[in-house]
Order: structure tokens, then sequence, then C-alpha cells
């Protein structure tokens, strides 16, 4: 395939040796199917960074490590990639790990191989589980620095966490739940992802603590392990409506929010009031649609680019700041959405 960049440059993005990628390049065979697309992809990347590659300055390379759906991730490239000519006075490239469930043991086998391998450091998304602690610790020891995005690991010794307040979060989704419901009778359901995040559960935490001093009258009927995917949270979210005929209104920490309606329609129940998560490209949609009540938002491209900022703090290439203050919470609703999202 036709391309701009050297051998090396594209070993170094897809961590891979050159002579891994010379093979790859000219079909050469011995190499397996998900190493050849390791290659296609990071001559992917490269040519939609290939803007901020020729700016000049000291050049970083930066692991994003995500575990949620699709359409977080998708976001959260897009996001990166439209910040990364914004990054003086560093070049950062970035390489990405993405997946949407599975194991921990699977996401701690990619932290210990960028370990091995070398990295500038890494932007981290994972479930709070003493594998992943253990494994940002030997990144840490290995010199490479942790930068937790949207959900914190505070006993990992990573370098800062960046997003929201998840607490402030979740109790701002109450106040609107409860102000939306007024008198009128109803449950309300929670839906998690996981609960090894640790964002969802001081989501649900802030959410749970407002709605008991504010509506104690209110009941609250909660589901987790959906892994923020349709095909799961279709099937958690009919069966607590088969169970509880009051549900009316729902709170949704862990997305799945296709799934969710669909089942809301499927089982001809109204939805009062539904207060999701983050702008990505099914809740743009659906708020359009006027079939979400509000989307709690914050700035991805703030966040990644605070991620990139303390990453070059650590190696000296921007000077120290104080702590990371948390991103700012927006209520989006169908008539204040932003022009452009992120993904």
């Amino acid at each position: 395939m036709g391309h701009p960049f050297p051998l090396r440059e594209i070993a170094r993005q897809a961590g891979l040796s050159e002579a891994t990628v010379d093979r790859v390049l000219n079909g050469r065979g011995g190499v397996r199917e998900s190493t050849a697309q390791e290659v296609h992809r990071a001559i992917a990347d490269l040519d939609r960074q290939r803007t901020q590659v020729r700016l000049v300055g000291r050049t970083f390379m930066v692991d994003i490590v995500v575990q949620a759906p699709e359409r977080f991730s998708t976001a959260v490239r897009a996001a990166l990639e439209a910040e990364l000519p914004s990054l003086h006075p560093a070049v950062v490239r970035s390489r990405f790990h993405f997946r949407e469930t599975g194991p921990a043991a699977e996401q701690v086998r990619t932290l210990d191989r960028i370990a091995r391998r070398g990295s500038q450091g890494v932007i981290l998304k994972a479930p709070d589980v003493p594998e992943v602690t253990a494994a940002v610790g030997r990144l840490t020891a290995a010199g490479i620095p942790v930068v937790t995005l949207v959900t914190d690991l505070p006993a990992s010794g990573r370098l800062a966490y960046v997003g929201i307040d998840n607490r402030a979060a979740g109790a701002t989704a109450a106040y609107l739940v409860g102000q939306w419901l007024g008198d009128r009778p109803g449950h309300v359901l929670t839906s998690l992802s996981s609960g090894f995040f640790r964002n969802e559960e001081e989501r649900e935490m802030g959410f749970r603590g407002v709605m008991r001093a504010r509506h104690p009258e209110r009941t609250l009927v909660e589901i987790a392990e959906g892994q923020g995917l349709d095909a799961t949270q279709y099937d958690l979210v009919r069966a607590a409506l088969e169970r509880d005929p009051q549900i009316r209104a729902v709170y949704s920490i862990g997305g799945g929010n296709n799934a969710t309606l669909r089942a809301f329609a499927d089982l001809g129940r109204d939805c009062s009031v539904f207060v999701a998560h983050d702008l990505d490209h099914d809740n743009t949609r659906l708020l359009r649609e006027h079939r979400l009540s509000a989307v709690l938002h914050h700035d991805l491209r703030h966040d990644l680019r605070e991620a990139c900022h303390e990453v070059m703090r650590h190696h000296g290439a921007l000077p120290p700041a104080g702590a990371v203050r948390p991103s700012a919470i927006q209520v989006v609703t169908p008539y204040n959405m932003p022009t452009t999202q992120a993904g």
C-alpha cells in the first residue's frame, strides 16, 4: 500500500519491529492477520496525525488504553486527534488500544506490553480492580507516567486524573430527574455498565444521596453489568421493566441507551424522564430526536489536552502546574446542543 512514512516511523507507531512491518508491507507472509492489521492501523493513525507530526518540537509517543463501548472510544480518538495540532511546545504521537469488554487480564497484558517496549505516557480508562492497579504501578516503576481519563484509579500511583467530578454529576442528574418528574408517581431506573468503574460508582452514589435527601418517596431500581452494549443492556432493562411496572424514569450512568429505549417501546411503556452521559454519536442523535431529556456532557478535547499536558509536564516540556481541576459538567438539552462534538 502506498504511504509516505519511513519504515521506522510505522514500526514505532505500531509497537512492532521494523522487520515485522517490512514483511507486512511487502507481503512476505509469516505474520499473523492481527499483526498485519496493527501495521495498517498504524499507517492510518500516522496519516491522520500527519499535520501535527510536521510541527517542530520534542516528540512524545503516548499510548491511549480504553475499555469502553465503540461509540465512546471513537469519541476519544476524534477528540485527541483534533487537539494534536495545539499541543505545543511538544509533538504528541498516539497509539490506540481499545476494547469494549473482557477480563481485566487482557488490559493488564496490554499495559505490561507497553511497559516492556516503552512509552512517554499512558492515558487510561480502566476498571478499578487490583490487577489493573498493580499494572499501573509497574508502568510507574518503569518511568512511564499514567493519567487516568474519565474514571480514576486513586490507589494506583497514577500521575493525575482528568475528567468531571462524578459524584457532582450524579447529584446533578438527581436534581434534574426530581424536578422533571415533579409530583408524578414513578420509580427511577439507574443503569451502570459495570460495578468496577469508579466513575460509575461515584455517579450512582451522588445520585442516590440527592434522591434520598430530596425525594425519599422515590424507589430506585438498579441494574448493572450491561457493559454499555446494546445486546446485553436490552435484556437487563426489559427484565427490570417486567418486574417493576412503576418504572417511568431512567438515569443512564453507563450507556446502552438505544437498547434501553427499545425495551421501553417493546413493552409499550412510557419513559417520562431520561438523563444520560456524553454526547457520543448515539446520544447526539437521541437528543436531537427528543428521546433523551438531557445529556450530562464534558469536553473530551479539554480532558485529553490536559492529559497530554500532564505527560509533558512530567518530562519537563511544560512548567509545573497545580492539581488538575475537574472538567465542567454541561447540561445539554435538545435546545442548547453544541454545534460540534468530538465523535
